[in-house]
């Protein structure tokens, strides 16, 4: 397995720099909720590219708009009306009346246009120009949105970052109010409803209620980062439906390309004309086959009985991950839809944890040293459920052991 895994690691290694610690897995094909790697070995995707293949692999609506697209053109730039974009936008705002879409390539993106907007936004209201973001957000790694990203893990090495970037603890509504009242120059807080990388963390109801409510009151930006959580994740379209939330500024990306690179900032009437043209902008943000494969993933994840499905396979598989909790190695489990977590104790446990549903065929990942975060593909069918409940049950025995 050492010789293998080395071979594989080699190529990669040579030509590639190592910003990434890969798997010495090459994944060759994938089909539903299933991957194969290049010996042949099959494995269930509970990690879905990261919250990105929310209906799987080689789904045939989205297949079939990417080969339908690429035999129109590929590429035109936003120098032109693409017909596209507005079509995806009609269905993206469709609830949310008067809002508007601006098109990018990733989430980091994404933010990175959020807190352009708020600043510009600022300008005419008070000369407010700060971003306040809280502890065990992640918002990206360029320099903006990681200058809102709280670990420091991932900012050694690259100081000093942006200034006008401002941290407090999550889910502490009294810090959260101390500092707003200290610093009269905030344009928009910034805020994950779960932070998923930070081990699918929740925001409480009554804080992320406290967050809108504050805004209203102080006349700052809302802004949440539904990167790794929109596009139907937890079984709404967006995650702030969950609370009744109304934000000025939401973020997407991950899902919302079905597959393909893709990012998107949604923005209220009261703010999204504060950029104009020539003030941001991407050339390849927004492009013809993007928006055709995300859209057409879209519209079947955006039907009732899908969400419905997705709120039943998620409440059956947090149901069986409960009947876990009770084990002496699992701290907690977590889960809204079908975004999940097992908590261990142990940072060991829970790598080993990992190593073993990787060996018996589950890719999951391990966040945050102890959290096993679970992504799988929203379509997901109840016996693929049922075989990883049955996979993790044969982990915590061999751990247990």
């Amino acid at each position: 397995m050492v010789k293998k895994a080395k071979n594989i690691l080699a190529e990669s290694n040579k030509y590639l720099i190592q910003n990434y610690q890969r798997l010495p897995i090459k994944i060759v094909r994938g089909e539903g909720s299933f991957v194969w790697d290049s010996d042949g070995n099959k494995y269930l995707d509970f990690i879905s590219g990261i919250a990105v293949n929310n209906l799987g692999h080689q789904n045939p609506q989205v297949n079939k708009a990417i080969l339908k697209q690429i035999n129109k053109f590929t590429h035109i730039s936003n120098l032109f009306v693409i017909q596209e974009q507005v079509d995806y936008s009609k269905a993206l705002v469709q609830e949310k009346k008067g809002y508007k879409a601006f098109f990018c390539n990733s989430g980091t993106e994404a933010n990175e246009a959020a807190f352009k907007l708020a600043r510009r936004w600022g300008v005419f209201n008070g000369e407010k120009n700060i971003i306040l973001s809280f502890t065990g957000a992640f918002h990206g790694r360029t320099f903006g949105s990681l200058s809102a990203t709280s670990p420091k893990k991932y900012k050694y090495g690259f100081y000093p970052l942006l200034p006008g970037f401002k941290n407090t603890e999550f889910n502490n509504i009294k810090k959260l109010e101390n500092i707003v009242n200290k610093n009269k120059k905030i344009a928009a807080i910034i805020v994950e409803p779960i932070q998923g990388e930070a081990g699918v963390k929740f925001g409480s109801p009554t804080f992320l209620k406290a967050i809108q409510d504050i805004c209203r009151k102080k006349n700052i930006l809302f802004i949440l980062d539904e990167v790794q959580v929109g596009i139907g994740r937890t079984g709404k379209i967006f995650c702030h439906n969950h609370y009744d939330l109304n934000p000025d500024i939401v973020t997407l990306a991950k899902a919302l390309g079905g597959g393909l690179p893709c990012g998107a900032m949604i923005a209220s009437p009261k703010v999204s004309d504060f950029l104009t043209p020539g003030s941001h902008g991407t050339t390849m943000g927004g492009n013809p086959l993007a928006m055709s494969s995300g859209l057409a993933s879209y519209k079947q994840i955006s039907k009732k009985s899908f969400m419905s499905k997705v709120v039943k396979s998620g409440d059956f598989f947090l149901s069986e991950l409960v009947k876990m909790s009770g084990n002496k190695l699992v701290k907690e489990v977590r889960g809204l839809g079908l975004i999940l977590a097992i908590e261990f104790y142990s940072s060991i446990k829970a790598k080993n944890f990992s190593d073993i549903c990787l060996r018996l065929g589950l890719l999951v990942i391990l966040t945050e040293k102890k959290n096993i975060r679970i992504l799988p593909p929203l379509n997901v069918k109840l016996n693929e459920i049922k075989k990883s409940i049955n996979i993790f049950n044969i982990a915590l025995r061999e751990l247990n052991e």
